[in-house]
């Protein structure tokens, strides 16, 4: 699975606190080979986001995601659960 960063997921990533990129390392590695794991709360968005999902972090963070192909995902964004309101 191929999986794509985009500058806004990147400058967003980076300004998480450390225990949240710890986690997100963690769980992006289960992410990889199963997109829908149970521990991820894997969801389809509503509204303006409607093509996009998201999965969950610690401390209600989250990461907005997309399907670019069958085997490609692109990351679009990263946040507490108020990122939804960025778009």
């Amino acid at each position: 699975m191929l999986v794509k960063l985009s500058s806004r997921f990147t400058r967003a990533y980076q300004k998480l606190p450390t225990v949240i990129q710890a986690d997100f390392k963690t769980k992006v590695a289960i992410f990889i080979t199963n997109p829908r794991h149970p521990l991820l709360k894997t969801h389809k968005l509503k509204g303006r986001l409607q093509e996009c999902l998201a999965f969950r972090l610690n401390q209600g963070y989250r990461v907005l995601f997309e399907f670019a192909a069958a085997d490609q995902i692109n990351l679009l964004d990263v946040g507490p659960h108020d990122i939804y309101r960025r778009y």
